[in-house]
């Protein structure tokens, strides 16, 4: 008995660790492809960013002998089309026109808009304290957003929200996916890179832009997010899930973010407005009061 109580606390600790690893590294990366769209396009960096980490996690599936196998083809194209295709456009155009730090804030609501579409598609009701979280986030964002504003970034702003919308589709079809099928979560997302590359390619062909400027810099930044960033992070983020319940993982929302804005202020020098944050710090709390009622619920459930 004792024994399984020190493996479980090892395997919590890990996990811990691994989430504070993938905050930093999720957040830093922000303002990495910041930089990036100094030396590539919007359009041809997405690709490369996809097919790169795409070609990395199969590298990383065959290092950890887990199959290769596409399964479940017409379900991982929709999902490949709404969380990568959709997800990563959207996200890059985002950062291209607005700044890293708020980018990732706003594409870090993904949470509250998977728990708003996983009622029609999946029948999980929103709930008690979890609608006040969504009233925190949506205040936040109208904050945020500045609608009363013509100049606040709204371009920047919908994109950001549309890529975190997109994300959400896929995580909800992820969801119902794994209810009928089991599939490993790492072999879904190389496949999902993949495939979800091909309409990315598409767009960068006919969209007419300008060379890459390659230089040393520019080669370590797609190294960073391809090999950092995309294959051992997801490894990374995969094998946390197995350790841990869901709504612990889930801080790791709280933690991107902000990295993403210390890092974005530091490097980049961006500014805030009062607006926005006090929005940034409305849909902090509103994630936080999110994880919490997943815990409790989880508890609840551990107890009964």
């Amino acid at each position: 008995m004792r024994a399984l109580s020190d493996a479980s606390s090892k395997a919590r600790l890990w996990a811990a660790l691994g989430i504070v690893v993938l905050s930093l590294l999720w957040g830093y990366t922000w303002v990495v492809a910041k930089q990036a769209l100094d030396y590539a396009p919007p359009f041809t960096l997405t690709f490369m960013r996809v097919f790169g980490g795409a070609l990395a996690l199969f590298l990383a599936l065959k290092l950890l002998r887990q199959p290769l196998r596409l399964q479940a083809p017409r379900a991982v194209l929709l999902i490949s089309l709404c969380q990568v295709s959709g997800f990563m456009l959207l996200q890059t155009l985002s950062l291209k026109f607005g700044a890293a730090g708020k980018t990732a804030v706003l594409v870090y609501t993904m949470p509250i808009w998977t728990l708003l579409l996983a009622w029609p598609v999946l029948g999980e009701r929103v709930r008690g304290g979890q609608w006040l979280a969504v009233v925190g986030i949506l205040t936040g964002l109208l904050l945020i957003i500045e609608p009363w504003n013509l100049q606040a970034g709204w371009l920047s702003n919908s994109l950001g929200i549309g890529a975190a919308i997109c994300w959400a589709m896929g995580t909800v079809l992820v969801k119902k996916l794994r209810r009928h099928t089991r599939v490993s979560l790492l072999s879904l997302t190389a496949w999902s890179n993949l495939i979800g590359s091909l309409p990315v390619a598409l767009i960068a062909s006919i969209a007419n832009e300008p060379p890459i400027h390659w230089t040393p810099d520019f080669v370590g930044i797609m190294l960073i997010l391809t090999l950092v960033s995309t294959a051992f992070c997801w490894w990374l983020w995969t094998s946390i899930l197995d350790r841990v319940p869901a709504w612990e993982a889930s801080l790791l929302v709280l933690g991107t973010p902000v990295i993403a804005i210390v890092c974005s202020r530091a490097i980049l020098h961006e500014a805030f407005s009062r607006y926005e944050i006090v929005g940034i710090l409305l849909i902090g709390s509103g994630l936080l009061l999110l994880s919490f009622v997943s815990w409790l619920r989880d508890r609840r459930t551990t107890l009964a």
